[in-house]
C-alpha cells in the first residue's frame, strides 16, 4: 500500500479462484521487491484461506487491475472474530504500481468492508482495524498515517542457528511430551491454543465451534501438515502446553518454522514453555534442520521474547513487522490489553 496519488485508472474486482496463480505471483514479486526473497508464497497456502470457513472471495478480497487485467494490488479483509470487534486486512500494491494511487483505492475498498463489522458488533464494544506491514516498508506505514493508522506495537521473527546438539531438555516434574494424534487430541489440542492465547495482546474469545472448524480445515487441507511434528506437553491425561511446527517456511526452505507455541496458565512458570521448545529444537536437529524461526509479539504479555531468548533465539530485523490500527468505532474494548 503506497502513494495514493492517482495518476491512472484502474478496475476494481473480487479475487476469483481462477486468478490464484496470478496473486500468488504478484505478491512474490512485491516480497522480492521488499525483502529479496524468491518465493514467498505458494499457491497451495492460498487456497486453503480462501476456503476457510467465514472468508469469502467475493466480499473479503479485491484485485486492482489495468485497463488489460494485469494485477496492480491486491487485498484480504478477515472478519472472521465473532464478536467482529477486531477486524484485519493485508494488502500490496506491485512494485511496477507504485505512486499510483492503488493503496488508496485499497484503503477505501477495506473501510467500507469493514464498516458491515462495525454493524455486527455489540453495541457497547470498541472496534478497530489493523494490518501489520514490515517495519521497513516506510511508504505503507506514511499511507497508513495519512489515513488516520496508529502504530500499536511491532512483531518480531525469532530465529536460531542449530549449530550443535541442542541441550538436554530438562522435563517439568510431571509433564511429557509427546506428538499429536489426529483423531484423538484434536479437540483438547484446540482447547489448550484457546486456553493459552487468551492472555496474547488483541485476543477476543470466539465460539468453540467456529474455531474447531478452522482448524479443520486446515490439518483437512494443508499440504504442509505433518503431525509429527505438532507437540504436545502432556500433564496426566490433560494438554496443557503446544508446539505446533512446520517443516520449512516458504521464503527460507532452509527454515523450519514453529508456528503456535503456548502453555495454559496454571502451568505456566515451570518450564513447560522451554520444554517444548528444546523439544521442537532437537527434533528438528535430528531431522537435518539447521535453522529454526517463529513469530512473536515484541510486546508479549507472558514474557515470551524473553523465553525465546533464553532458548538461544535472536530477533531478525529485516522481518520485523508493525501493527497499524485504526478505531472504527470508541467503545468498551473487549479483546484482551494486559495479563
Amino acid at each position: 500500500m503506497m502513494d495514493g496519488t492517482v495518476q491512472i485508472q484502474f478496475k476494481q474486482r473480487p479475487a476469483k479462484p481462477a486468478d490464484l496463480d496470478n496473486v500468488v505471483e504478484m505478491l512474490n514479486d512485491v516480497y522480492r521487491d521488499l525483502v529479496g526473497v524468491q518465493e514467498m508464497f505458494n499457491p497451495q497456502e492460498f487456497e486453503v484461506d480462501w476456503k476457510l470457513p467465514g472468508f469469502n472471495l467475493d466480499s473479503d478480497s479485491l484485485l486492482v487491475t489495468t485497463a488489460q487485467g494485469e494485477i496492480a494490488g491486491y487485498l484480504e479483509v478477515w472478519d472472521l472474530l465473532n464478536p467482529s470487534v477486531r477486524v484485519n486486512f493485508w494488502g500490496h500494491t506491485h512494485p511496477h504500481f507504485l505512486g499510483q494511487g492503488v493503496g488508496a483505492q485499497i484503503l477505501e475498498f477495506t473501510e467500507k468492508r469493514a464498516a458491515k463489522a462495525v454493524q455486527r458488533a455489540p453495541e457497547e464494544a470498541r472496534v478497530v482495524l489493523q494490518t501489520y506491514v514490515l517495519s521497513s516498508n516506510t511508504a505503507a506505514s506514511e499511507l497508513l498515517e495519512q489515513n488516520g493508522f496508529q502504530l500499536i506495537r511491532h512483531a518480531l521473527r525469532m530465529v536460531i542457528e542449530l549449530n550443535g546438539a541442542p541441550p538436554k531438555i530438562d522435563m517439568p516434574e510431571g509433564i511429557r511430551i509427546r506428538a499429536f494424534q489426529r483423531g484423538q487430541d484434536d479437540v483438547q489440542m484446540v482447547q489448550a491454543v484457546r486456553d493459552s492465547f487468551k492472555d496474547h495482546w488483541g485476543y477476543v474469545e470466539v465460539p468453540f465451534e467456529e474455531e474447531f472448524q478452522r482448524w479443520q480445515h486446515r490439518m483437512d487441507n494443508d499440504p504442509e501438515f505433518d503431525p509429527s511434528l505438532w507437540f504436545l506437553a502432556i500433564d496426566g491425561d490433560q494438554v496443557v502446553g503446544t508446539s505446533l511446527c512446520r517443516y520449512k517456511v516458504d521464503d527460507d526452505p532452509e527454515m523450519s518454522w514453529v508456528s503456535t507455541l503456548g502453555v495454559c496458565r496454571p502451568w505456566r512458570r515451570r518450564g513447560v514453555g522451554l520444554a517444548l521448545l528444546q523439544h521442537s529444537f532437537a527434533e528438528f536437529y535430528t531431522r537435518g534442520r539447521r535453522k529454526v524461526g517463529l513469530g512473536v509479539d515484541a510486546l508479549s504479555l507472558t514474557g515470551a521474547t524473553r523465553l525465546y531468548e533464553r532458548a538461544g533465539m535472536h530477533s531478525d530485523p529485516t522481518r520485523t513487522h508493525s501493527l497499524y490500527e485504526k478505531e472504527l468505532r470508541p467503545g468498551v474494548e473487549i479483546s484482551t490489553q494486559s495479563a
